[in-house]
């Protein structure tokens, strides 16, 4: 053989070779992620051969399926239209899923590896297998309280959200997104009009599809101040340490003064941590932040949950709804020396501080159970087609970021937030609420958002809901007494109240 030939012969064997390797790669090693990708159209349409499971929440079905006579045999539909679409999401035939639909498809469509013993067993029974059912621990009175008093809110904001936990388990209550959208067109058979449906939301100015509750960062305003007061209690404060306050407050190295809220807030000299908490006082907070330091600041965030890139809402062991980080900033100046007047803004939630509406619950929940966070879920059960349990939550602690006693003082300093500050509007008739507002600037010329986290204590002492309202960009102030009212009613109709 010459050499021209031997050196084509050795091409050849090494292409033969380089596609062979590709070959076992995509049906090896890649199998599964082209099987389950959302652009496998030929996987999409078998699903629709056998029924796909039920989302439901207090044995409501909230996601079912519809029998057709075409070429595909079942539809999707959500009965409840907007009401639930930012939690369950969607499932189309030719789009991606979103939401809890996505996060539990395999289940839903039976490709589990937790439905494989009904798969054989359906091999032998001749049966088609339906896909697993999935039980969220929403409460649909909470949902539809918190979706009824938000669209209706009093202040005619146009955009918010809202979250609702158990205090003592993780379990969300509710989830709700303003503006929202009704999912079924999206899961049209008619893929050119589902598609249609979908241009049309995706290019609101309004982002009707983003998950506000969980998606989206905001300034906290003085909500953050729980995070700082429980930073001053660390530090050996009490609640009637005195702080500095007065009427305006201007930090080191900065010309721009902070004033509080209203003119007759705080304007002695001083004012108890319980006082500056339950008034909402910005010039004792902001010079509190400045003597703790940035440092303690931005650790005292971190292990309540700043900063945490990886949550998300689902199942407990695995997967969900991913939850945007909140942060505090790096509150430094360009040679690395602490900015001073932005501790100072920091201190009251303003400056680069953010936070999801997640997290604002979070800290309301932590301080109701004692200081330990438990994590965030929404599934509550995973059931076989039959409906044989396969799957139960059960509750896991997130963090502990603060001791007993730190967690007893900040719920008598957020009890008197409502009881006597400006949380008053939360309190709810035969339970212990605690809170806190806040009010935050963002935007240049852009109206104020309006925050209130709190909790919800029972008759016999129980915490039995903690709920956070966020109303974005209210016009002509005051927009946190209406996040309080709202906060109250879902909390009121989570603890099984709502119909009194």
């Amino acid at each position: 053989m010459n050499a021209p030939l031997r050196k084509a012969s050795v091409v050849i064997l090494v292409l033969f070779g380089l596609l062979f390797a590709n070959l076992n790669w995509v049906q090896g090693y890649k199998a599964d992620d082209y099987r389950t990708s959302d652009y496998n159209g030929r996987v999409q349409v078998a699903e629709y051969e056998v029924p796909r499971g039920v989302i439901e929440a207090d044995r409501q079905p909230l996601a079912q399926n519809k029998v057709t006579d075409d070429t595909l045999k079942y539809l999707r539909v959500y009965p409840d239209k907007k009401l639930y679409a930012p939690v369950i999401g969607y499932k189309p035939v030719n789009l991606g899923a979103t939401g809890i639909e996505r996060s539990e498809n395999e289940f839903l469509s039976g490709a589990s590896d937790k439905l494989f013993a009904d798969r054989v067993s359906a091999m032998f029974t001749g049966d088609k297998q339906g896909g697993g059912n999935v039980v969220l621990s929403l409460k649909t009175k909470a949902q539809e309280t918190a979706y009824q008093e938000l669209t209706h809110n009093e202040r005619g904001a146009e955009k918010g959200s809202a979250v609702a936990i158990d205090p003592r388990t993780g379990a969300v209550q509710a989830l709700v997104s303003m503006p929202t959208f009704d999912p079924n067109p999206l899961v049209s058979h008619d893929k050119e009009a589902a598609k249609a449906a979908y241009d049309k939301l995706n290019s609101d100015n309004d982002k009707p599809l983003l998950n506000r509750a969980l998606s989206e960062t905001y300034p906290p305003g003085s909500t953050f101040k729980v995070i700082v007061s429980s930073a001053a209690l660390r530090a050996g404060y009490e609640q009637s340490t005195e702080i500095p306050a007065g009427n305006s407050y201007t930090a080191p190295g900065s010309g721009a003064p902070i004033h509080n809220a209203e003119s007759e807030t705080c304007p002695g000299a001083e004012v108890t941590l319980k006082e500056a908490l339950t008034d909402s006082c910005n010039t004792g907070f902001a010079q509190l932040g400045v003597k703790l330091g940035a440092d303690k600041v931005k650790q005292e965030a971190q292990a309540w949950g700043f900063e945490q890139d990886d949550l998300t809402v689902g199942e407990l062991d695995d997967g969900g709804l991913s939850v945007a980080a909140s942060r505090t900033g790096e509150i430094k100046n360009p040679d690395g020396s602490t900015d001073q007047a932005g501790l100072a803004q920091s201190s009251i939630g303003q400056k680069d501080v953010r936070m999801t509406t997640m997290q604002g619950a979070l800290m309301a929940a932590t301080v109701a159970n004692g200081g330990q966070q438990m994590r965030p879920y929404l599934v509550q059960q995973l059931l076989s087609a039959d409906r044989r349990p396969i799957y139960n939550a059960s509750p896991k602690t997130l963090r502990t970021p603060i001791d007993g006693q730190i967690a007893s003082d900040l719920k008598d300093m957020m009890v008197s937030v409502v009881e006597n500050g400006t949380g008053q509007r939360a309190a709810i008739d035969g339970f212990e609420v605690g809170g806190k507002t806040g009010t935050a600037q963002n935007a240049v010329d852009a109206d104020p958002h309006g925050w209130f986290i709190g909790f919800a204590f029972n008759e016999q002492g129980e915490p039995v809901s903690a709920a956070c309202v966020m109303l974005e960009n209210v016009s002509g102030g005051h927009a946190s007494a209406e996040a309080a009212r709202i906060a109250g009613l879902i909390m009121r109709a989570a603890a099984g109240r709502g119909g009194d």
